[in-house]
């Protein structure tokens, strides 16, 4: 199994480009199961969970071709299987993502039930409830979610009881080719849930309010094929600038729309980075100075987004002050707290709430990934200590961050990637 070693204290100065966002390709490319003729997509990161959904699209027989670009060409004309296995599923819940649109296309779906998560509950139901109302027959059996209709999809008007991402954007997908108007009604408005509604009006779908809490679509009969772009990540975007943040450093990063992640930026100035920003790019300054603490609360797009509280966490241990940060999105999202008191930052965790009182430094320690945004903020937390940081299972971060031990190390960082068999020669050698 890869670890990550990393030796601190260096100030991150440097040029990066941002990569494609994981949260937009996996609904894009689940969303090709809607079209009758190729597309082709560009700007793909290379990254674990896009592997594992296309896995998933060629296990129902849908043709995938690569270029040397990363751009994929996808052509559902020769699909025969309509089921997501559990083995798939299990590693990456977005697989969800699959059920609407082959419920609105082929009439049925095969989906297998996500299981636990590491982060807290993600529960389908609004996925079902959503289903349903658009007039399709589900049940649960074996462990799988077995759904079916009888000719297209009805369209509804359909209230969230909670806004839900995932959610959002497989009721976009299922009432896209559905029969009459459907609304939803508090739907998510995050940067990708706008990016597939885009995809699909490129492609000749018909969605109003994109960027809203109500969205209006008008379901067709077809969608067409085509090319998109899939949108930069927001998330990467902000890791790169708090691990400069947090090393007093200076960076430059490009393929960004600063718009999309204001509130991050919003909180970055408060720490006292200096921040210009253009069309496509984001620098961030700390002319050397150690930043000051920040307190945040998660929210739902456009607040500050959950997928950046522990790289903030990871800030708040080595800044000037105390933070409090505020998890309203997910329980349990706090697991990287004991890995980073174990490199000796101060946080105190009260319920939904973590208190971080700064410290100059952290002490390198051997660490354990328990998610994808925790495995991110242990290394940003090994990039401000004082001696060798060793990530364990690091798979949590190659599903959503395309080489970041290489980008890291464009930007000066001391970090590399070793194997389970060299990282036991090490020790045996010590």
């Amino acid at each position: 199994m890869d670890k990550l070693l990393i030796s601190g204290g260096i100030p991150l100065k440097g040029n990066i480009r941002i990569s494609g966002a994981k949260n937009a390709v996996l609904p894009i490319l689940a969303a090709t199961l809607l079209v009758q003729e190729p597309v082709v997509i560009s700007n793909i990161p290379h990254l674990n969970d896009v592997t594992t959904t296309m896995e998933l699209l060629g296990r129902m027989n849908v043709q995938l071709m690569m270029n040397e670009k990363m751009n994929i060409q996808v052509d559902t004309s020769s699909i025969n299987n309509f089921c997501a296995p559990y083995d798939l599923v299990k590693t990456m819940r977005a697989s969800i993502l699959v059920l609407g649109p082959l419920l609105a296309r082929y009439g049925k779906a095969e989906v297998s039930l996500p299981g636990g998560c590491a982060i807290g509950s993600r529960p389908v139901n609004l996925h079902i409830d959503g289903m349903r109302a658009l007039g399709a027959n589900i049940k649960f059996e074996d462990g799988f979610i077995e759904a079916h209709v009888k000719g297209r999809l009805k369209g509804a008007d359909i209230t969230f009881e909670k806004v839900t991402v995932t959610g959002t954007e497989n009721l976009i997908m299922a009432a896209s080719l559905a029969e009459g108007k459907t609304i939803l009604r508090n739907a998510a408005r995050e940067p990708e849930v706008q990016d597939l509604a885009n995809f699909l009006n490129q492609l000749g779908a018909q969605i109003e309010g994109i960027g809203k809490d109500t969205l209006i679509i008008h379901g067709v009969k077809e969608l067409h094929g085509g090319e998109y772009a899939v949108l930069p990540d927001r998330i990467e975007a902000g890791t790169y600038l708090v691990a400069a943040a947090l090393t007093r450093g200076h960076i430059k990063i490009y393929n960004i729309n600063p718009d999309i992640i204001a509130v991050v930026l919003e909180k970055l100035r408060e720490t006292g980075a200096e921040i210009t920003t253009g069309d496509h790019w984001v620098e961030l300054n700390m002319h050397g100075k150690r930043p000051c603490a920040v307190n945040i609360e998660t929210a739902p797009y456009p607040g500050f987004p959950t997928d950046m509280q522990a790289q903030f966490m990871a800030l708040n241990t080595v800044a000037e002050g105390v933070g409090v940060i505020t998890e309203n999105i997910f329980e349990n999202r706090f697991m990287h707290a004991q890995e980073m008191q174990r490199m000796g930052a101060d946080i105190e965790l009260q319920g939904n709430t973590a208190i971080c009182r700064g410290k100059e430094i952290l002490e390198g320690a051997p660490v354990m990934a328990t998610d994808l945004r925790a495995s991110a903020s242990l290394v940003l937390a090994g990039l401000m200590a004082d001696g060798q940081t060793i990530v364990d299972r690091i798979y949590h971060i190659d599903r959503g961050y395309e080489c970041i031990e290489e980008k890291l190390a464009q930007l000066g960082a001391r970090i590399r990637r070793v194997s389970g068999s060299e990282f036991k020669k090490m020790q045996e050698n010590k």
